[in-house]
């Protein structure tokens, strides 16, 4: 699967994504089309950060099919893959790429890697209290925050936010962060991405779910944490992060499309596909219904980015299901 994985990265993401730059969805998907046959029962096991979104896939599947029945449990994307291995999942939702160890550990067990489909696209939030005035960092200043290593390259560990460049009442407040667990595709893909790789400072206040990171700086005016962005509220703000440009840049559709912001990601959901025999027509129809109009206009809904055309042709070529 290297041509495959080679499409995930961020340069398959952003080039010629005119749909995403609008945040509108891409004219060119197709409308769903109800077809028979689709019976029976579904379970997704896996991402937090994708609870919303598979629940409003849901509901648009369920439009259609009013008999099938899909149970939804979202405790972080590493529980995805033992849920596909053990079976007790038709769908792993992830906020992340598999990792080696849990794709060898799924092929040890059916002789073939799990297949992914690439169904949204989101721009990973850095949130603050709504009355912090705090407008723009640098990734190196969120590694200086939230790490313990600084693999970035700052030349000290930033606890106050005055030392994050705000002055009078704000100038000695101590930065209180909270973050996801380590169960979570977004604990790994921050770390990866703001944190250079580095490790978590010890402070942060793991938190179960993406909601809680929000609850947490909501209600905590020093608080900063760090969050799919569908799951913002009025309570919290984003920052911007400062591109290579030296300007600063909010995560939103644009940004995300022209890489000027940096922390974009695809959100999966892995299924396990025999390539040897076609998938049974629920889930084939569910992931249809993904990458069709009513599909994408519920990723806008649940405040993350459509994904182009493109990208589900590749996706549905990979499932046998291209027309």
């Amino acid at each position: 699967m290297k041509s495959f994985n080679a499409l995930m990265g961020a340069a398959a993401l952003l080039a010629g994504s005119a749909a995403i730059a609008q945040v509108q969805v891409d004219p060119n998907l197709p409308n769903y089309q109800q077809v028979s046959g689709v019976s029976g029962n579904l379970v997704s096991i896996g991402s937090d950060t994708l609870n919303n979104q598979m629940t409003l896939w849901t509901e648009g599947f369920r439009s259609f099919y009013p008999a099938v029945a899909i149970q939804i449990q979202g405790a972080g994307s590493g529980t995805a893959p033992p849920a596909l291995v053990e079976g007790t999942a038709q769908f792993g939702p992830m906020s992340r790429p598999m990792r080696g160890t849990e794709i060898q550990s799924f092929e040890a067990r059916y002789g073939y890697e799990p297949t992914p489909i690439r169904g949204a696209i989101d721009a990973l939030g850095v949130f603050v209290h709504k009355d912090n005035p705090i407008e723009c960092l640098s990734l190196q200043q969120v590694d200086a925050i939230f790490s313990s290593t600084r693999a970035g390259g700052a030349d000290r560990a930033i606890t106050t936010w005055g030392q994050a460049g705000l002055t009078g009442e704000w100038a000695n407040r101590p930065i209180a962060k909270y973050g996801r667990n380590s169960a979570s595709g977004t604990y790994g893909y921050f770390k990866d991405v703001a944190l250079f790789g580095g490790d978590y400072a010890s402070d942060v206040r793991e938190q179960p779910g993406s909601s809680t990171v929000i609850q947490g700086v909501a209600s905590d005016v020093n608080g900063i944490g760090y969050s799919g962005v569908g799951y913002a509220t009025a309570d919290v703000k984003a920052i911007a992060i400062r591109g290579q440009d030296g300007q600063c840049y909010l995560p939103t559709g644009e940004n995300a499309a022209s890489g000027d912001y940096p922390i974009v990601r695809f959100l999966y959901i892995y299924v396990n596909k025999d390539p040897n025999r076609p998938l049974d027509p629920t889930r084939a129809e569910f992931i249809r219904y993904v990458y069709s109009q009513e599909g994408q206009a519920d990723v806008l809904r649940a405040g993350f980015f459509p994904v182009p055309k493109r990208v589900a042709d590749i996706d549905l070529k990979l499932f046998g299901l291209a027309d």
